[in-house]
Formats: C-alpha cells, structure tokens, sequence
C-alpha cells in the first residue's frame, strides 16, 4: 500500500507538471492569437483600402460621369488615392502594386470629369440658353470640382478659368443688351439745367437753348414715384419688348430700380455658386466673383457716370441713392458682399451730384429778382408750391434712412425760400397785403409737408412758428381799423393801472364815450366785413376759419379788457358805462361767425 501510495503522489506531482505547462503554453497561445488577430485587422484594412476591385475599374471606364454608380466609385477611387498616398509616406510596399492602376483610374477618371464640366460650361454660349438649369445640374455633381482640385489642380484651374471666361461675356453681353434697351423707355420729356426751382414758367427762351419741361412742376413733385422704394422694390423686372409693345415709359429711377433688381438677383444665385461649386469662401470668393462679373459693373460704372453727369432730376437722383441702400440691406440679409463695393462706388458718384443740383436750386432761389417774375397776387406762389413739394419728397423719402447732410442741405435751401418770400411780400404797398401774402404761402408749404412728411419735422415746425406769427400780427391788422381805439385805449390805460399814473388816467376820460357809442354803433357791422374780407383773401378755408376764430376770440378778450378797465376809477362813476354791450351778446353774435366758439 505504502508503495502504492507512493507511486500515485509520484504520478500526481507528474500531472500537476503536466497542467502548470499546458496553462502556460494555453497563455502563450492566446497572446499569439490576439496579435494575429490584431495584425489580420490592420492588414485586412490595408489590403481593403490598398485594393482595386474590377467592379471600380469596370465603373470607372465604361460607365457615364451623370450615373449615381459612378460618383460612389469616383468617392472610393479618391478615398483609395489618398489612403495610398498616406501609406507611401510611411514607406509601404504593398503601394507600389497598387499605384499605378490608381493613377490611371485617376488619369481616366479627370479625363472624363474635364470633359464632362467644359462640356457644361460651354453649352451656356448657346444663344437662348437658361445658363441656370446647366448651374444647377453642375451643383448635383459639385464632387467633381472637389476631386479634380486635390488630384489635378491644373486641370481644376483650366476648368475654372473656362467658366470665368464664359460667364464675363455672357453677363456682359446681357447687362448690356438689357441697360440699352432699357433706357429707350425712358421718359423723353426729363429735366434739364433750366429746369430749377427758382426760374420762371414763362421766361423767354434763347433760339438755342434747350426746350424745357412741359409742366416744370413735375420734377419737383413726388407723387407715384416713390413705389419704387417699397411696393414695387421687388417686383418683376421690366421686359423691355413688353413695353415697347404697349408704348409704356417710364422714369429713370423704375429703369434703375429694375436694372439693378436683375443685378442683384443674378450677383446673390453666382456668388453662392461660386462658393458652392469652387469651394471658395471670404476675399478669394470675391476674387473669383469680381472676375466673373467685373467688367458687367465696370459697364454699369460707366454707364452711370455719364448718366448722371447730364442729370438735372434730383427727386431721380436721390430715389436712386435710396433704391442702393434698400438693395444693400436684402443682399446682407441673404449674407452676400459680393456687391458692397460696387454700391459704395455709386453711392460716390450720386450724393455730389444730389448735392449739386440742390445747391443750383439754392442759388436760382437766392438769386431770383420779385421785380422780374411779372405781376402776383396775394395766393401762394408757384417758387414756394415747388419747394414745398419737392422740401416733403425728400423728407418723406429721407425717412428710413435719414442722413444729417441731406437735412444740412435741406436747411439752406428753406432760409432762402424763406427770404425770398419776404422779398416777394415787400412788392406788396400795404402791410396787409403782406400778411395775406405770407400767411397763404406758409399755410399752403406747410399743407404739403404735414401731407407727405412727418409732422414732427424740422421744416414744420418751422413754418408753423411762422404762420402763428404772422397769423397773429394779421389778426391785429384785421381789427386795427374798426376797433383800433378802443385797442389802443385799452393797452394804454392798463399801463396807466400799472404804474400807478392816475393823472395821466383821469386825461383819458374824454375817450370812453365815443369808443363805446362807436362800438355798439358798429361791432356787428365789423365783425361781418371781416369775416367776408378773411374768407375773400385765403386759399385755404380751413386756415381762413381759423383765422376768424382767432380774430373774434381776440375780439372779445380786447373787449373784456376794455369793460375791466371802465370798471376802475375814475371810469366807474361814469354814466355811459350803461351803455356798454353786454359780452354774452357780443359772443352770440360772434358764435355765428366761428361755429367752434
């Protein structure tokens, strides 16, 4: 048993041997099969992306560059060329099995791209063609730009100086074409240098000078104009043969409007394609812009700077400085600069001349003689009719985008229109005639301003200071000659009160019978003559109501003074204060005269 015994722990220790060598050798096993399996891993994908299926190769040669099969292809074959060149700087030498069947799948591949895209690009040259279906096709296949500029930047750059070749001449072409027949719709009757704010309607002519307007009043009026500003900002664009067909013109700033409202659209649609297509962003995205579009605006430059050196229209001017910042604000909402540049450089050539022809229009009106412009009435003359249409234009137009130099210029011009309407108020002999003449003009300047312009406005505010002055100064002149004395009477003796001078009082006694027996005498006779003679010498009946209105209430405040004043010593004891007119019947009879009382 012993022996037994001995042999069976012999054999167990054996065993025990036999176990501790498997388990390593288990491990060993293991730690080999694991860097196999790491090894197969790497190598698998290597020989994946190393390795060129005939699938690709057959695709690549055979099947067209517009099939989906073929662009999934032409992304593998790039994923596959760059992988290779990855690999080959690591020094790889299952590349060099592999790298020339790459390079002319590259090679076939460019080939057929090139092909493909000049093909495109040169079909845009055919007359009638809509350039921006052939863009939109090329935007579905914008990969191929991609793939011919990191593998054949060459090829890419022939590509892409064949399609800025392309489009120049054919915006070019266009711009053109369009801004001619364009400008043959234009009104025939425009302003000229003779047509200025102050120049007479009837001043004789030289034999050669220039015909004038026919209505001269129109270029200083607003009237419809102004919808290219906001209504028809974005209409459609005038169809030149359309127009022509139905013998339409229009005025300058619609021709503008809409040749620039095409330039805008086309300038938007090719700088994102360009961004889209060439993968350009920031100052090289303008680059390649201003060389597909640049002569197009150089053309457009031109044909402004000779257009508004012979310009004489400054309503047309300034509603094309407006239209420009308008078109500004919708190509930075749809976050293109293309044309900020070119904006700026229009802007440059039409503030002078706005500023220009303003400033001839301050100098017609300063240098205008009353003495030459033949015989006037006290009705508002046709020199302040013009200012206050054009001065409410600008203002209403100059409202979203107000600028302090058009307010600096706006300003010079109403201080000459305001001396010269007090020059034109001195050809008058009577200071009342002054007044009429003067209120008519500022009440019919300020009617079209509040009409078209903020009423808050400087130019209002100035003219209604004054109007209430003159309005004032005229209701005086209305009473002075049937209620004059009394007037006077009752200014004096309250000074009298005042000072404490009861002598010079007492002295004026010898007055207070007449005046109050003249005014019963007459009151209502007066009050009905002035009524007739204010609503004989306004315009306005509106204002001429108004001014009644002030009279009268005038009226009675003199005459509640003037039966305050009898009421104080040494008046009061005398007996014809009896006689006074009862005020409550004086503002009956007054109420029929000015319903508002």
């Amino acid at each position: 048993m012993e022996e037994m015994l001995t042999t069976f722990q012999s054999d167990l220790q054996s065993i025990s041997a036999e176990i501790q060598s498997l388990q390593e050798e288990s491990l060993a096993m293991n730690v080999k099969l694991r860097n196999r399996q790491a090894v197969r891993g790497e190598l698998s994908q290597l020989v994946d992306e190393l390795a060129v299926p005939e699938h690709m190769v057959t695709v690549i040669l055979d099947v067209p560059v517009t099939a989906q099969t073929f662009m999934e292809q032409l992304q593998e074959l790039n994923n596959k060329i760059n992988f290779a060149k990855e690999q080959a700087f690591r020094d790889t030498l299952a590349c060099r099995d592999v790298q020339d069947v790459l390079l002319k799948l590259k090679l076939k591949a460019i080939s057929k791209i090139r092909e493909f895209v000049l093909q495109k690009i040169y079909s845009f040259r055919k007359p009638m063609t809509n350039y921006q279906v052939a863009q939109n096709t090329l935007l579905k296949f914008r990969f191929f730009f991609e793939f011919l500029l990191t593998n054949e930047r060459q090829v890419a750059k022939e590509v892409r100086d064949e399609y800025v070749e392309t489009m120049s001449k054919i915006y070019c072409s266009y711009f053109k074409s369009y801004t001619i027949r364009l400008m043959k719709l234009q009104f025939e009757d425009v302003a000229n240098k003779d047509d200025l704010m102050g120049v007479e309607d009837t001043a004789k002519k030289g034999f050669f000078s220039m015909p004038s307007l026919k209505n001269r009043n129109t270029i200083f009026t607003l009237g419809n104009r102004g919808a290219v500003i906001t209504a028809d900002l974005e209409a459609p664009i005038i169809v030149p043969h359309a127009a022509q067909k139905s013998d339409t013109k229009h005025s300058f700033e619609s021709l503008f409007r809409s040749q620039h409202y095409a330039l805008v659209d086309n300038c938007c649609r090719e700088f994102l394609f360009l961004c889209d297509f060439f993968m350009v962003s920031g100052n090289p995205a303008l680059d390649l812009f201003n060389s597909v579009l640049g002569r197009s605006l150089n053309m457009f430059i031109k044909h402004m700077e000779t257009y508004v050196a012979g310009c004489y229209d400054s309503i047309a001017i300034f509603l094309c400085i407006h239209i420009i910042l308008r078109f500004q604000t919708i190509m930075a909402r749809r976050s293109v600069p293309a044309l900020d540049r070119y904006w700026d450089h229009l802007l440059q050539l039409l503030w002078p001349r706005f500023a220009y022809i303003l400033q001839l229009n301050i100098e017609s009106i300063h240098t205008t003689e009353p003495q030459k412009l033949g015989s006037i009435d006290t009705h508002p003359h046709y020199i302040t009719r013009r200012y206050a249409e054009f001065s409410s234009a600008i203002v209403s137009i100059n409202q979203t985008f107000p600028k302090d130099r058009v307010h600096n210029l706006l300003g010079q011009l109403q201080v000459e229109v305001e001396n010269f309407i007090l020059l034109m108020a001195a050809e008058f002999s009577s200071r009342k005639e002054q007044l009429v003449f003067l209120i008519n003009n500022y009440d019919m300047m300020l009617i079209v301003l509040m009409e078209r312009a903020a009423e808050d406005s400087k130019e209002v505010e100035g003219f209604q200071q004054l109007l209430n002055a003159r309005t004032q100064e005229f209701v005086e002149e209305l009473l002075a000659p049937p209620f004059g004395g009394m007037v006077a009477f009752v200014k004096d003796t309250e000074s009298y009160l005042e000072k404490g001078q009861l002598d010079k009082l007492r002295q004026s006694e010898s007055q207070v019978v007449p005046l109050v027996r003249g005014f019963a005498a007459t009151w209502k006779q007066a009050i009905e003559s002035i009524s007739e003679d204010v609503m004989r010498s306004f315009t306005n009946f509106k204002n001429g109501t108004g001014i009644i209105q002030a009279a009268l209430t005038q009226l009675i405040q003199y005459y509640h003074r003037f039966q305050k004043v009898l009421a104080q010593p040494p008046f009061k004891a005398l007996p014809i204060r009896g006689e006074l007119i009862n005020i409550h019947h004086l503002m009956v009879e007054v109420k029929k005269h000015r319903p508002n009382f």
